[in-house]
């Protein structure tokens, strides 16, 4: 089995004792549109296809298919704590994950929208949330701080990281969208760059960093990866709409505290 692409969070690679990794779409068994790590058992993939990947994935991280858990996501605020592995079919309607349960790879599911990994080294916390826009304006980056918070982090001490997600460049939006978060802060409009006619250009990255930096983490970067840009990559869900591509698969962003500590 060739080694998987991952992609490192800066900042992260030397927390001691947690492994994690933002996974594209190579080094998979899924065929055709959904080839080839698609991890996302929400697709219309082959479901013993996607186990396949996601065991890939769970042995690059340094566990089990079982320890590796993913939600059912719903765009929401909603956040669970994970202490013992769930079934696939038991995943909770939520799009954050927090945990300090050893050896349990918490994940975000992905395909233009952006996932978040923690981690409190010292408390021995860490979280994996999925932040699409409408969930990113409900707060979902705040309740995984709050949530980690209450099972013993600083908040001064949880690193963030978002990982490969759309691209300012890419994020064409309409004035209506634009109207949200201005309400919610009329310092988001810097948030936005004109593009033709009524339409805006967003950059979710940039919110999410100020965003996280507000609610008093230590740390929050984001990498650079445009998920459309770099479809070939990535999994994209709106390249794919923009090219007649029904349904799509899902990047999967993993983060867990090692055993044996």
């Amino acid at each position: 089995m060739p080694e998987l692409p991952i992609k490192l969070a800066p900042g992260f690679e030397s927390l001691h004792g947690i492994s994690h990794g933002f996974f594209g779409r190579n080094g998979g068994v899924s065929k055709g549109k959904y080839a080839s790590l698609n991890a996302g058992h929400g697709s219309d993939d082959n479901p013993n296809h996607v186990a396949k990947n996601r065991m890939r994935v769970a042995k690059a991280i340094g566990t089990t298919g079982a320890c590796l858990l993913s939600n059912h996501q719903i765009h929401s605020a909603n956040v669970v704590i994970a202490k013992t592995p769930w079934a696939k079919g038991a995943q909770p309607k939520a799009d954050g994950i927090v945990t300090k349960t050893p050896g349990l790879a918490i994940s975000a599911l992905s395909a233009d929208c952006a996932p978040i990994l923690f981690a409190d080294e010292k408390a021995g916390v860490i979280g994996a949330a999925h932040a699409g826009w409408r969930g990113a304006l409900a707060g979902v980056t705040d309740e995984t701080v709050r949530a980690m918070v209450d099972l013993g982090a600083k908040r001064r001490n949880i690193v963030s990281a978002i990982g490969p997600c759309l691209g300012p460049q890419s994020f064409e939006v309409g004035p209506e969208f634009v109207s949200e978060f201005i309400t919610e802060n009329l310092g988001n409009a810097q948030m936005f760059k004109q593009g033709e006619s009524d339409r805006s250009y967003f950059n979710i990255k940039a919110y999410l960093v100020r965003k996280l930096l507000a609610s008093g983490v230590g740390r929050a970067v984001a990498l650079p990866e445009c998920t459309y840009d770099e479809n070939e990559n990535y999994y994209s869900y709106r390249y794919n709409c923009h090219n007649n591509i029904e349904d799509y698969g899902r990047n999967i962003s993993v983060i867990m505290i090692n055993q044996g500590l």
